[in-house]
């Protein structure tokens, strides 16, 4: 781990080659197909017949929330609020569902602009007028705590989306558009949460699930809120010197069972699903080493400290029984894990993803996946006029298992 260069992991990246827009079809986009050490392209929608049957693709089913606001002061300076978590309440729904005040941990643009006063902004919604208030509380490290107050009758979600923006990545140098309120989501988001959309998933339509359908590919669903950290660049030089972001992730007793059903035979859409899944095995371990653990939570290095020879179905079998032993449904929890060359996958044995930025955490897991091969990928698709980060093309990763 010491060893690991982040400087290995960069390439050059023209910005001319970064997606500003989505492409009009969402399975129109290419697809790189990555099938052990020799590389092809498709379109997207040609996904269905690369994967085999009776094996079971798994989505983060993550909503974006527009969490955006844009605050102006009587002197016309602009402060930008990014609600990145929820403190109090700290459970997504509830928080959701507050109906006059919350508190969230924020980065704040043109803090110095902001000398402490509550901040207004007068908005409409559902024909009544409203006024959204904001207080500073205190310094979190690199964020802020944000107290939210509004009129009575709306739920905090509801103000969000009259109020927010939708917080398209930061390497777009552009302001959020209305085809991102449609088109920086999955078709298949639920739980709202995210701060930044599971981007893997953007490709998929209608037509193409129907067609896993027909093929007899089982789909399941994790949920993992993407935070701002997955654009935090690694400025460190060597890679365990690099804090990675924590997110929380929930994981329902049926698809872990469903999970031990398909070992050997499991497809990935997108980095976060990946980290959701791996995070199952260590969070097994835990359990499997003290039943009555409080903090379920998977550390940053924790794969790395821990030896464990748990075979993945003895701890997946772990997380059930103590899921029955405590009369719940689904494990809710939260990982750090940082994925990078040395890991081996657990769990995962296919990945579905874009392309990613040089020097980038996620460029450290797609080389976990396939070794230095991730080179010659990216060198291929560059060379092909592949569309690269969040709105840009896919790949498909089958590594020599």
């Amino acid at each position: 781990m010491n060893k690991i260069n982040i400087n290995d992991f960069d390439y050059e990246l023209p910005d001319e080659r970064i997606a500003k827009f989505p492409f009009q079809q969402r399975d129109s986009s290419k697809l790189l197909i990555y099938s052990k050490g020799k590389i092809s392209h498709q379109a997207f929608f040609d996904l269905p017949d690369l994967l085999n049957s009776n094996s079971l693709l798994v989505f983060n089913n993550t909503k974006v929330v527009h969490a955006r606001i844009i605050f102006y002061k009587p002197t016309g300076a602009q402060i930008e609020v990014f609600c990145l978590k929820p403190v109090l309440p700290d459970s997504y729904e509830q928080n959701f569902a507050a109906t006059s005040e919350c508190i969230w941990n924020c980065t704040v643009g043109n803090l110095k602009k902001w000398k402490g006063e509550t901040l207004k902004k007068k908005f409409v919604c559902n024909d009544i007028q409203n006024e959204l208030c904001v207080d500073k509380i205190d310094s979190n490290g690199d964020s802020i705590k944000l107290k939210f107050s509004w009129n009575y009758g709306l739920s905090f979600a509801q103000v969000m989306d009259t109020c927010g923006k939708i917080p398209v990545p930061p390497y777009l140098k552009r302001e959020s558009q209305k085809i991102d309120s449609e088109r920086y989501q999955t078709i298949y988001s639920k739980p709202e949460g995210s701060v930044a959309a599971p981007t893997a998933g953007l490709h998929f339509s209608n037509s193409v699930l129907q067609a896993l359908k027909l093929k007899n590919i089982e789909t399941d669903e994790v949920t993992l809120h993407v935070g701002a950290g997955t654009f935090k660049p690694v400025k460190t030089e060597f890679v365990n010197e690099h804090t990675m972001h924590s997110e929380h992730f929930f994981v329902k007793k049926t698809s872990i069972q469903k999970l031990i059903k398909y070992l050997g035979n499991i497809t990935a859409v997108g980095t976060t699903s990946v980290r959701t899944l791996e995070s199952l095995y260590w969070t097994g371990c835990k359990i499997r080493q003290n039943k009555n653990i409080q903090n379920l939570n998977v550390q940053q290095f924790e794969p790395y400290k821990n030896d464990s020879q748990i075979s993945v179905e003895e701890s997946l079998q772990t997380i059930i029984n103590y899921l029955e032993d405590n009369d719940l449904h689904e494990l809710r929890t939260e990982t750090q894990i940082m994925i990078m060359p040395e890991y081996k996958p657990k769990i995962v044995n296919r990945l579905i993803t874009n392309f990613h930025q040089p020097k980038s955490t996620l460029l450290l897991l797609i080389a976990a996946f396939i070794g230095n091969d991730w080179r010659k990928v990216y060198d291929y698709a560059l060379k092909n006029d592949f569309r690269f980060l969040s709105y840009g093309d896919s790949s498909v990763l089958i590594p020599d298992l």
